[in-house]
């Protein structure tokens, strides 16, 4: 399979458009950085566990941890489809230890399967230590484009 792992080699491979990765308010909020995309499978993202995304404990809030699933989602639905309209129709979230501040938790998300409307997926996030911190799966339906 092949593997990019920076931007500019998905620039110059065709990939994406320099249009493309211009991010949304939504995931430029969270400051990502591309890690990998291995074509026809998976990508993977860094979120910097950042004070402003902190419960009282310093422990990433869960709603940020699932909009950093559904950020990566998005971006392996599109790159899958080439397609940027989309609707998430569910989003599921098991959290399985806490994530604390200034760590960097890495999303991975994974196809499982894709049809002519409906892409599942799967995803993990991990910490620094590659502790499991919280597991996920979506199903996105591909909208008509305007």
């Amino acid at each position: 399979m092949q593997r990019y792992t920076d931007i500019e080699s998905l620039l110059a491979a065709g990939k994406v458009k320099s249009s493309d990765i211009v991010p949304p308010n939504c995931v430029a909020t969270m400051q990502s950085e591309f890690v990998e995309y291995i074509v026809g499978h998976s990508i993977s993202y860094d979120y910097p566990a950042l004070e402003i995304f902190s419960n009282p404990r310093k422990a990433m809030q869960g709603g940020f941890i699932g909009a950093a699933f559904d950020n990566t989602f998005g971006a392996l639905t599109f790159l899958l489809t080439g397609q940027m309209e989309m609707a998430t129709i569910d989003l599921n979230v098991s959290y399985h230890k806490p994530i604390f501040e200034n760590d960097i938790l890495t999303v991975t998300a994974i196809l499982q399967s894709k049809g002519k409307t409906i892409v599942n997926l799967r995803g993990e996030a991990y910490d620094r230590q590659k502790s499991l911190i919280a597991t996920a799966t979506t199903n996105i339906m591909l909208l008509a484009k305007k």
